[in-house]
């Protein structure tokens, strides 16, 4: 019985490591079109329209996103005007690098250190910790933050949320560029 045991968990854990292994690399997706470049489609007035959803997947939290973006070479400025439907409204000011090859940096008041992204064809991932408050107490959240490119006015993006490590939801926007 204990060696059905160990084997069994011996099983679980190798498919766990397998599971690990499989999950989507930006690199994916290099040969997606339209290409991705943030400094031309952040650039420019956007609307966004998003929800969080909870670990059972219950919209908790729904929102609109006015952003005001613009770039003088590689770098760039990505000003956030959150609206949630309480009335709640927040303000986010990104401040991009963008370091070559695809890679770009980020820093806004509320992410912890910096964040760190890539694009590849038509999408962009990166990762960073956001100080998010949360019933007057303040959390560090860490984000791993999906974009798609789907055309030239729109781009999905689902970021996953967590906290050492246990997923808390996710948040899902679309992004509309205004016409220029």
């Amino acid at each position: 019985m204990q060696r059905r045991t160990l084997l069994t968990a011996g099983a679980v854990a190798g498919l766990g490591a397998l599971t690990g292994c499989a999950s989507p690399q930006v690199a994916d997706y290099a040969n997606q079109r339209p290409a991705l470049d943030l400094r031309r489609y952040f650039n420019g007035t956007l609307d966004a329209y998003g929800v969080f959803t909870n670990r059972s997947g219950e919209v908790v939290r729904r929102f609109v996103v006015e952003m005001r973006c613009q770039w003088n070479g590689d770098e760039g400025v990505l000003d956030e005007a959150f609206t949630y439907a309480d009335g709640e409204r927040q303000r986010r000011v990104w401040r991009l690098t963008h370091q070559g090859d695809g890679v770009y940096v980020g820093r806004a008041d509320d992410v912890v250190g910096e964040a760190r992204g890539r694009t590849a064809g038509n999408a962009f991932r990166w990762n960073y910790t956001l100080q998010l408050p949360i019933d007057g107490r303040t959390f560090d959240v860490q984000f791993d933050d999906w974009m798609y490119l789907m055309d030239e006015r729109v781009m999905l993006n689902k970021a996953s949320m967590s906290k050492f490590g246990i997923r808390l939801g996710e948040v899902t926007l679309s992004f509309v560029k205004r016409p220029s």
